[in-house]
């Protein structure tokens, strides 16, 4: 798939400079969504931009990013969990796949664009919705929020990450976002410098079609580790260039999003 060939060039060309962390916070963690929050807005219309603002209240997408998550401690939200995620088996496409009843990240997303096209939704459901929508755009690229149902998107494969334990899916979700040891702003300020054919190309696409081709970048990470491996400064070498033009990726295709709904 060319889209896939475009984000492995990209990653090619990321630095990759880190350092060990034993931070265990379990917070793409916090910093990840706000990044990738954070470059969506450098591609936003105005008209899309002054929508969100009204819409917000004036907070950032980098602020809200993390709402998906925020909720998951409250019960009254639990109808939504499952939207985090979709998992599948490696050997099929999302649309010959069996679907969760309770729902999945492409049910979910496309909830949430019902309701901001809703002329009759409140301005506190498109709040809500608005908000849940720049989250799961950001899973919806994490490998591991379409990997495998036996392993809960490897929630159960146990690595180290450096001298601490922990989950390949946290590894990607946050260990190596926060040994690289910068800001989402920073992150943000620092993705490569593509051009608008390049954007453009990359913005192509359905919401399936991401997912299958995150799918794809799903199983190159589950062979890129076995279980109680210590993982450290030669696997950040080696992916972390992957997840920072996810970060990127993401954050052009939530501009997306965001641009054909509301500019």
């Amino acid at each position: 798939m060319k889209t896939i060939k475009l984000v492995a060039v990209l990653g090619l060309f990321l630095a990759t400079s880190f350092v060990g962390n034993s931070n265990n916070n379990p917070n793409w963690g916090a910093t990840g969504h706000r990044t990738i929050g954070e470059i969506a807005d450098d591609y936003l219309s105005n008209k899309t931009k002054r929508k969100i603002s009204e819409i917000l209240n004036g907070q950032s997408l980098a602020m809200v990013s993390t709402f998906g998550d925020d909720i998951k401690s409250d019960k009254h939200f639990n109808e939504f969990y499952t939207w985090h995620y979709i998992n599948m088996p490696f050997d099929v496409k999302y649309e010959d796949s069996e679907k969760n009843e309770k729902g999945d990240l492409v049910t979910g997303i496309n909830k949430c664009k019902e309701v901001l096209l809703d002329a009759n939704a409140t301005k506190e459901d498109k709040a809500f919705y608005l908000k849940m929508l720049v989250h799961l755009i950001g899973d919806l690229h994490q490998p591991m929020h379409v990997g495998k149902s036996e392993d809960k998107g490897g929630n159960d494969i146990q690595v180290r990450w450096f001298n601490d334990g922990t989950n390949l899916h946290s590894v990607w979700d946050s260990k190596m976002i926060e040994s690289f040891n910068m800001t989402y702003t920073e992150l943000a300020d620092n993705t490569d410098k593509i051009s608008k054919e390049q954007v453009a190309y990359l913005q192509k696409g359905t919401i399936v079609d991401w997912v299958n081709e995150t799918q794809q970048l799903a199983i190159k990470v589950y062979g890129s580790a076995e279980v109680g491996e210590k993982l450290s400064y030669n696997y950040m070498y080696e992916n972390f260039g992957l997840v920072r033009s996810q970060l990127q990726v993401g954050g052009i295709r939530l501009a997306k999003v965001l641009n054909d709904l509301l500019g």
